[in-house]
């Protein structure tokens, strides 16, 4: 349960067609989901219990669900009840844009438009920019935070959120949203030897009451650029980076110095924990020249191109040649699609398209797609 005090509503602070538009928003994602479709069984009357509970003052989140992914490594999911995930897309419509007007350009994942290959795109032209076409010598640091999301402390996250909301019920929704705790009422899915595989200190299970949000919420995401917004800022105003970008945990900043840069280094390690309470892995730091690649977002951009991260091509062979019949097609063009957002992917193309073919299946000339019938 949460610590924060119940929200109440009026006319002036929450509207119902506000939530009708966060549940269309939420379904977009999950429209064929059992949870949706037993939503949409009854939807005006679950949508007006809704309303009338966030009104009333007596809407508390229900129980979540904890499963275990192993790809890229094993990690917990924790998903919310559907009705949960709409009062966070109700709670994001309303208070994001005032916190992203002030994010800088480039603070990408979960704004709209500033996804994996805006941010693949924007870190390519920083690079020219800098080396002036590859002409001139550069160095790049990537830093990643350790554990991030389960070493989020709430209370640290709380203070910069309330500090941009001022109406008394979306701070107090905003309260009870971020302190709610999933671990109160869960269940479990999966084989739960499954968990042994995902190392304690990276378990919101183990972690502090204060601590951690929960990965797979929208709102876990949109809290996480408000906390790391504070890193954007000290970095381009204070550290003066002018070549800098970040998506999610991880960022990049490029100079002509590796002395700044280590300098730089120095001061994000020491500020971090003091004032986001997050800290430096430094064992995923490095400090190179921009010559010997970037690897960033799933890409690695190098002179004049963008490649596609090898693991990541690997792994869409393997999972394209060993999955379900029924899954290939969806699995495979959505692979297709990752692997066009790099500049140079023909081969990649190629091979998957060879896989593919194997399955049984046909694929387009240019490489970019396959199709429902066999060959």
């Amino acid at each position: 349960m949460s610590c924060a005090p119940a929200p109440s509503a009026d006319r002036n602070t929450l509207s119902f067609v506000e939530l009708v538009e966060a549940y269309l928003d939420c379904r977009r994602t999950k429209r064929n989901t059992g949870a949706a479709l037993a939503f949409e069984l009854n939807l005006e009357r679950n949508l007006r219990r809704l309303y009338d509970e966030l009104a009333a003052g007596t809407y508390v989140p229900g129980r979540s669900k904890c499963f275990v992914i192993t790809r890229p490594k094993p990690r917990e999911v924790w998903a919310a009840e559907f009705r949960d995930r709409i009062v966070h897309h109700l709670l994001y419509n309303r208070i994001g844009p005032r916190f992203e007007r002030s994010f800088i350009a480039d603070s990408c994942a979960c704004i709209e438009g500033r996804g994996t290959l805006y941010a693949a795109r924007r870190l390519e032209a920083k690079v020219r920019s800098i080396t002036q076409n590859w002409s001139r010598p550069a160095y790049y640091l990537k830093c990643d935070l350790a554990n991030f999301f389960v070493s989020i402390d709430k209370r640290i996250l709380l203070e910069l959120l309330l500090a941009k909301i001022s109406e008394p019920f979306w701070r107090a929704l905003t309260e009870l949203v971020l302190m709610h705790d999933p671990r109160a009422d869960f269940v479990y899915r999966g084989d739960p030897a499954m968990m042994e595989r995902v190392p304690t200190h990276k378990r919101l299970m183990e972690q502090s009451k204060h601590l951690g949000l929960p990965i797979g919420n929208l709102s876990s995401q949109f809290f996480a650029n408000v906390l790391l917004d504070v890193l954007d800022q000290r970095a381009k105003h204070e550290l003066g980076a002018r070549h800098y970008i970040r998506y999610v945990d991880d960022f990049v900043i490029l100079h002509e110095s590796p002395r700044y840069l280590n300098d730089v280094l120095a001061d994000v390690t020491a500020f971090l924990p003091a004032r986001l309470g997050v800290q430096i892995n430094p064992r995923k730091t490095i400090l190179q020249p921009v010559a010997r690649g970037i690897d960033f977002v799933g890409q690695v951009i190098k002179p004049w191109h963008r490649v596609t991260r090898k693991r990541t091509r690997d792994d869409a062979l393997r999972r394209v040649a060993t999955a379900p019949p029924a899954d290939v097609f969806e699995m495979a063009n959505s692979y297709f699609g990752l692997l066009r957002q790099a500049t140079a992917s023909h081969q990649d193309r190629a091979r998957l398209a060879n896989v593919v073919r194997s399955r049984g299946r046909s694929v387009d000339a240019a490489f970019t797609k396959t199709f429902r019938g066999g060959v």
